[in-house]
């Protein structure tokens, strides 16, 4: 049944070892892709970046255990000191830095927006747009959190003025953006299915 099933469900092999490869590739793709879209960066301290929209969207077509792997494999490529974080920053002073709280909050996103996906959220453009406005505010909750504490003795109105406010736009274009792609997406494997 269509109904439960995310993208990458959709296009996993019946073959066990090649269903793995499938699984493996499709997890560490998705991180480079995290990756690439973190340098579609700019602005400081916390940069305006495409990986909301690259989290959210990738989370909604892989489903919640693929999509937090493929953020902890991210996560874990800049630990190791390759230049994935935004700007082409590694290691653990940008996790412990101020935007720290958004690489976490990334998690909590990809796994909540990932489930929702797997209970049919993805083919409605408005419970689609819901499930990217509950991702953002994951995001911007963990990350607005950290930066409170990362920048301590300046105002709420300082936080949100410089962990906020800027990405305001962006999210409205990137929410409406995925809106659009996911439901279009599954019309088009409706169709193709029924063909067959």
């Amino acid at each position: 049944m269509l109904s439960n099933l995310t993208f990458a469900d959709c296009f996993r092999p019946a073959q066990k070892r090649l269903a793995f490869a499938y699984e493996a590739i499709l997890i560490l793709g998705s991180s480079l892709l995290i990756a690439i879209s973190a340098q579609v960066a700019f602005g400081w301290p916390v940069p305006v970046t495409g990986q909301t929209f690259a989290i959210l969207l990738l989370a909604a077509s892989l489903g919640s255990r693929r999509a937090v792997l493929a953020v902890l494999a991210y996560i874990c490529e800049g630990l190791a000191g390759l230049p994935v974080f935004a700007q082409c920053k590694a290691g653990l002073p940008v996790l412990l830095g101020p935007t720290g709280g958004y690489i976490i909050g990334f998690l909590v996103a990809a796994y909540l927006v990932g489930s929702l996906a797997e209970r049919g959220w993805s083919r409605k453009i408005v419970t689609m747009v819901a499930a990217m406005v509950l991702g953002n505010v994951v995001i911007y909750t963990f990350g607005l959190s950290w930066l409170a504490f990362v920048i301590r003795g300046v105002g709420i109105q300082k936080i949100l003025a410089v962990g906020l406010y800027p990405f305001i736009p962006g999210e409205f274009i990137k929410v409406a953006l995925a809106a659009w792609l996911l439901p279009t997406g599954w019309k088009i494997i409706s169709a193709v299915d029924n063909k067959k």
